[in-house]
């Protein structure tokens, strides 16, 4: 079997020869859902019996496809997939008539979660879909309500792109809670609230777009592309909308571990996306909501370990050894505020909104300006996260989910109203100031 690939001139992959010879027999379809994996044959067979029973049950006439998209499993995740069937007669009160295709390949190109979607996008493409969804391999929360969620809004009502939208644990998603969503809002004007999560529908149209892009080779496929696709999407006016999808149930991690990176590849894959739309989001005056589907409701949540003293102590810890670097790029006042609060006991440990904010225009403004590298400034940016993050949970202790969402939306204003501010630095270099 052929399983060599190939980077045509036009940006596009050559699929596996088996897998070509699946799309040249189906012709085409309807709609499209993929999967991207690697190792997760303990969890991904919950997802596939989701995903075909939601094509089966909202969806019954259409031609549907299951794409599995694998980085190289060695548990036997493909063949899970590949043996994974749901008992129909269970959840249909009338029979399907069209049967579900599957297409199980590993994808190629370098390891990451984006050259699975470029392999899903590609056999999207390649199968003319007019709908498309990708969920994650991993999650325990995934319902047969999730795929009618994700794609009815692009085959009924004309949308490009669904995002996400889900209630988490109150100190779950926190680099999304104090960074992304905030950041992500104020630049482009679309209330997006989890722009990084895994799950989504789009339309041919925005898929066969983002196959264009040339960031396939870069470190955008390796990871940041979440963040890339909700940007892309909002920044080329695609119709955007977020579905609401209930719980998002995964692996919980406690904030303060597995970090340095993960905030340095999400922050720095937004900074960098600031760079290529940086004439669009300097036009962007306020936010606005996008439209919602799906009934929000409220729902059960698995608690989030969190070791508040652990936090202060690395923000102490880095505040101190990193003044150096701090100074070189933070403004005067926000150097006193930060060693003022370090001598602060931890009842009286706070870090304003207006303060935070800030804080990461000041970030973004040092990687434009490239005053040192990016790998530098990011991860110097680690320790302050943490004391943000501990100070929030200390004013939200006690605070049900509804009011840390309103106090969420305190930190979001205060995005937006300074925003003036990091327009005014971002522009000094290039007036020569």
């Amino acid at each position: 079997m052929d399983v060599s690939v190939d980077i045509m001139a036009d940006n596009t992959i050559v699929l596996r020869k088996d897998v070509q010879e699946k799309i040249d027999e189906l012709g085409e379809a309807d709609l499209l859902v993929g999967i991207p994996s690697y190792n997760n044959s303990r969890t991904i067979g919950h997802v596939v019996r989701a995903v075909q029973a939601g094509l089966s049950k909202y969806f019954p006439d259409q031609r549907s496809v299951l794409v599995n998209s694998d980085g190289g499993s060695s548990d036997g995740t493909m063949d899970v997939v590949r043996n994974t069937t749901v008992d129909f007669d269970s959840i249909l009160l009338r029979h399907r008539v069209r049967s579900i295709h599957k297409i199980i390949t590993p994808y190629h190109g370098i390891p990451g979660k984006g050259s699975a979607f470029r392999t899903i996008f590609e056999i999207a493409k390649a199968l003319d879909v007019k709908a498309c969804a990708v969920v994650d391999s991993d999650l325990r929360s995934i319902t047969p309500e999730w795929i009618e969620l994700l794609i009815s809004p692009v085959l009924n009502a004309g949308y490009d792109y669904v995002a996400p939208y889900y209630h988490r644990h109150k100190y779950d998603g926190t680099i999304t809670n104090t960074i992304v969503y905030p950041l992500t809002r104020a630049l482009y004007g679309k209330r997006i609230r989890q722009p990084i999560g895994g799950d989504f529908g789009l339309s041919n149209r925005l898929a066969t777009y983002l196959l264009t892009k040339d960031v396939w080779e870069t470190d955008v496929a390796r990871f940041g592309i979440d963040i890339w696709m909700t940007t892309t999407a909002v920044a080329n006016d695609f119709n955007v909308c977020q579905a609401f999808l209930g719980a998002k149930i995964h692996d919980p991690k406690e904030p303060a571990t597995d970090l340095s990176a993960m905030l340095h590849q999400v922050v720095g894959s937004v900074f960098n996306l600031m760079e290529e739309y940086s004439e669009v989001w300097q036009r962007v005056k306020a936010s606005e909501p996008v439209p919602t589907f799906g009934f929000v409701y409220s729902v059960g949540l698995e608690p989030i370990k969190v070791n508040l003293d652990g936090m202060i102590n690395k923000f102490r810890l880095g505040v101190k050894e990193l003044t150096t670097v701090y100074e070189s790029f933070l403004p005067g006042e926000l150097m006193w505020f930060l060693a003022s609060v370090v001598e602060k006991p931890k009842e009286e440990f706070s870090i304003p909104d207006n303060v935070w904010v800030e804080i990461i225009y000041s970030f973004a403004v040092a990687c434009h300006k490239k005053l040192m590298s990016q790998e530098h400034i990011l991860k110097s940016l680690t320790p302050l996260y943490l004391g943000k993050v501990a100070s929030f949970v200390i004013e939200t202790w006690e605070s049900t989910a509804e009011e840390v969402e309103q106090r969420l939306e305190d930190l979001c204003m205060a995005f937006e109203r300074e925003k003036p501010y990091l327009i005014e630095r971002w522009r000094e270099e290039e007036h020569g100031e």
